[in-house]
């Protein structure tokens, strides 16, 4: 079971960022006045996985844009480096996810990518949506997120690199790890997904809405031998 969601996009440059942290005395941190984005460094799109069971989490800071794609691509990356070696025998993944954004319940292109990373995979994955106004029950908001935003408080994110680094140092007394890795992939925005094709998705038995609120909770399930 992993938790899902898409970080605050954050300004990649000499930005202050809010908080406060221990620096010798007449040695501020200095930033710039406007929070203006820099066209060089552009933002930071931190997307993360967080494994509940092994209290763990895997984070992508993307350098291009919030799309479904990159949100099913940070679950790959994950499943690929991590899940498959953990949980060798696993035939299901469940996700947890927000309403809205890029993984949202509405989205085509979040369900048409899950589907492509379920044939690639093999597993049945089944996605359970939070009603709307309880994204903050998603684990990962408190269990992941939360703890890098206390971590870099303070520190300006001068660049992708500092923010990767940033994340990855996250830690907990109660023993969370955390990886993380840049993204320099592009998502291009705007790509439509036809009702034929989502028609097809629910013909083949690729996608599958359970009984209860079949709105929130889905299966895609990768083709049958």
């Amino acid at each position: 079971m992993i938790s899902v969601d898409t970080k605050k996009k954050e300004l990649v440059g000499q930005y202050k960022n809010a908080g406060a942290e221990w620096r010798p005395a007449g040695e501020p941190e200095q930033v710039k006045v406007h929070d203006f984005i820099d066209p060089a460094l552009g933002k930071a799109n931190p997307d993360g996985v967080y494994d509940v069971a092994a209290n763990s989490g895997w984070v992508s800071v993307g350098t291009d844009r919030d799309t479904s794609a990159f949100a099913v691509e940070t679950i790959r990356r994950w499943w690929r480096s991590v899940g498959a070696h953990n949980y060798p025998s696993a035939s299901r993944l469940l996700i947890t996810a927000d309403g809205g954004g890029s993984n949202g319940y509405r989205t085509r292109l979040w369900k048409t990518e899950l589907a492509a990373l379920a044939t690639e995979t093999g597993l049945n994955i089944t996605v359970c949506h939070l009603p709307p106004g309880t994204s903050k029950w998603n684990k990962i908001e408190h269990r992941l997120f939360s703890h890098i935003s206390m971590n870099w408080r303070g520190r300006p994110l001068t660049s992708h690199d500092v923010t990767v680094e940033s994340i990855a140092a996250t830690t907990t007394r109660t023993g969370l790890a955390v990886h993380a890795e840049l993204d320099t992939n592009t998502y291009p925005t705007g790509i439509k997904i036809p009702d034929a094709h989502m028609k097809t998705l629910h013909d083949s038995g690729a996608l599958h809405h359970h009984d209860c609120h079949p709105e929130w909770n889905y299966t895609l399930c990768p083709p049958k031998n």
